[in-house]
């Protein structure tokens, strides 16, 4: 019977995320699945497009925590740092089958067409009025942190319109958010973190609920179309969720589509001049430098056959989706160069596949393909100011998070 090797050595997924590219080549160099080690955990990595979609519609590998045999035996605890990524209570996130199917639908029916469309004024808005205040802190060769100023409050501000936050309340959960995915953060602190957004999140529902809202909240409240409508967790499980999904997503997609043009002045220009498109632009971006780095986790419920590599029953899987996306087999022996006119950029798994597939993908076009324009005609002679190799990542292992984004124009 094949397997793994029992003699290879894991690639260590370095928190720090000090060589990105480095590291996804050694990952895409180890074959369609690598063994890795996150935090002294072991895992596979899949790092290949035909697999990633094959083991995504996989009903062994499911999203379930008590599938995974180190958590099981004790061998993982709430002690290890990157556990409030995978445990993140009952959702749609953490669920499969017919549950999951009966969250996410909820979810949708809030999600709606008719809702993204009507938000289209509010992100315009909302991005105009962030365009002013750079205009008022840049110009004569100022260094703004384009980051700080723009990329991560617009997502925040959107979400939390959507959801009916009150904007008092940004900095708290951007503090939250920030603490949350960083890996500096002392796990004893990140626990406390988790705990304060369900106290938080929790009495958004109850206040909602005993007063009906308009917003994503109050839909979500409300979902009770096709069968018991959410319990109360459920819908926080949610919300928590979709804030980090749709937050921290859209930011790397402003972020990384900026640099990609701004370092690649021949595709900027072609923008232009009108010989590209935008959508083309944002789905190499997706493709070429994903939002989302690994995605944690799912968990094999049977022994899963991929090529010669055997995933045992309890083992961890997780999503190597920068890896996935440069994949030469798939997208050409130059996936690693920046193309938009590539043909197979729409066919990328940055959102993910299958059911569980991003339900905020929609949201996060729209907000780039909103924003990016505005930005580039507000700013036209907006370049980088440093070079671009000091740019550098946050310590953050499943995000692609740049720490800062230094312009001037």
């Amino acid at each position: 019977m094949t397997g793994e090797n029992p003699g290879t050595t894991p690639i260590v997924i370095d928190p720090l995320v000090r060589d990105l590219d480095g590291e996804t080549a050694r990952l895409r160099a180890a074959g369609p699945l690598a063994r890795i080690d996150l935090f002294g955990v072991p895992a596979w990595s899949v790092t290949q497009h035909a697999p990633a979609r094959k083991l995504l519609t996989d009903p062994c590998l499911v999203k379930d925590i008590n599938a995974w045999s180190l958590w099981t035996s004790g061998a993982v605890t709430r002690q290890w740092p990157l556990i409030g990524m995978i445990d993140t209570g009952r959702s749609m996130f953490t669920v499969d089958g017919v549950e999951h199917r009966r969250l996410r639908i909820k979810t949708t029916q809030a999600l709606t067409a008719r809702r993204l469309h009507a938000l289209r004024p509010d992100i315009e808005r909302l991005t105009a009025e962030l365009l002013d205040d750079l205009d008022a802190v840049g110009g004569d060769g100022a260094v703004v942190d384009l980051k700080s100023r723009f990329a991560y409050p617009l997502p925040m501000r959107v979400i939390s319109e959507l959801m009916g936050v009150d904007r008092a309340d940004h900095p708290m959960l951007l503090g939250w958010y920030t603490a949350f995915f960083s890996v500096l953060t002392p796990q004893d602190e990140r626990l406390r973190v988790i705990d304060e957004m369900d106290v938080y999140f929790t009495e958004l529902v109850r206040k909602k609920t005993a007063i009906p809202t308009d917003d994503l909240t109050g839909a979500l409240i409300r979902a009770d179309d096709g069968g018991e409508p959410l319990t109360e967790e459920e819908v926080v499980g949610n919300l928590k969720a979709l804030v980090a999904a749709g937050h921290e997503t859209t930011v790397g997609l402003i972020l990384n589509t900026l640099r990609a043009l701004l370092t690649h002045p021949d595709h900027l220009g072609r923008l232009r001049d009108g010989d590209l498109e935008w959508a083309s632009v944002i789905e190499e971006t997706l493709r070429w430098d994903t939002p989302v780095t690994h995605l944690l986790m799912r968990f094999a419920t049977e022994d899963i056959q991929v090529d010669d590599t055997l995933i045992r029953r309890g083992e961890a899987v997780v999503l190597s989706y920068r890896a996935v996306g440069r994949d030469t087999a798939f997208h050409g022996p130059d996936a690693d160069a920046y193309d938009p006119t590539r043909p197979t950029s729409h066919r990328h798994l940055a959102f993910g596949h299958g059911p569980h597939i991003c339900p905020g993908a929609a949201l996060a076009r729209l907000e780039a393909i909103i924003a990016l324009p505005a930005l580039l005609t507000r700013f036209p002679a907006l370049e980088l100011a440093v070079p671009v190799e000091e740019i550098h990542n946050l310590p953050v292992l499943t995000q692609n998070d740049l720490a800062s984004f230094p312009v001037r124009w």
